[in-house]
């Protein structure tokens, strides 16, 4: 049976802990790849906003690869959730933003991130750019669905802290989300944007 519960705690990272951190893993844990990403995210604008939600629906693209992604459960820093995506093919972004606006979802927050992936000590370590703003981690491990994911999360808050990493506390998280929709993300309104937005803008 697939895993398809996410199982993640976050934390955020200065300069300087980004920058060390890097060189740690990139001596001592497996790199899996390089992210370059831009997604939609819906839920904000959906009732309860950012810290009621309890499916989280967005659009994403990574590398250049459409996603649609659905993940079912609470959220806040520390967190099990399930897990729906689906690919789509190159250069169907905007038909995907099209869909979704016909469906009833029009808004969504725009955001940019940059990441390196790493798999330290079973953990996949994801070390995230906002772009002129910001970095945090995100340590994640996939479950089965009936699996003990708090056993889980404790494995990595134990982990994060063997590596000196602190993790979000709920509030601290959501206060973290509120400042990037603040000060770094976007909005994205289908009924204002061009047919052709994200190929006109982001070459996708």
């Amino acid at each position: 049976m697939e895993k398809n519960i996410e199982v993640e705690v976050r934390g955020l990272l200065s300069t300087e802990e980004y920058t060390n951190l890097k060189s740690f893993f990139d001596e001592n844990a497996k790199k899996t790849e390089e992210k370059d990403r831009i997604f939609i995210d819906y839920s904000t604008f959906l009732p309860g906003g950012i810290e009621e939600r309890k499916k989280d629906i967005r659009l994403r693209i990574t590398n250049g690869v459409p996603e649609i992604v659905v993940k079912i459960g609470e959220w806040g820093g520390s967190e099990s959730r399930k897990e729906l995506s689906v690919k789509t093919a190159p250069g169907s972004f905007d038909l995907l933003t099209e869909i979704f606006a016909a469906l009833g979802y029009e808004k969504g927050v725009l955001a940019i991130r940059k990441s390196h992936v790493y798999v330290y000590k079973d953990t996949e370590f994801a070390l995230v750019e906002v772009p002129g703003h910001s970095y945090y981690f995100e340590a994640e491990k996939m479950a089965h669905e009936g699996e003990d994911a708090d056993e889980l999360i404790e494995e990595m808050n134990i982990l994060c802290k063997e590596l000196g990493l602190t993790v979000f506390s709920k509030e601290d998280f959501f206060a973290y989300i509120q400042k990037l929709n603040k000060e770094a993300n976007g909005i994205f309104n289908a009924s204002e944007a061009s047919p052709n937005f994200f190929r006109e803008n982001y070459g996708l």
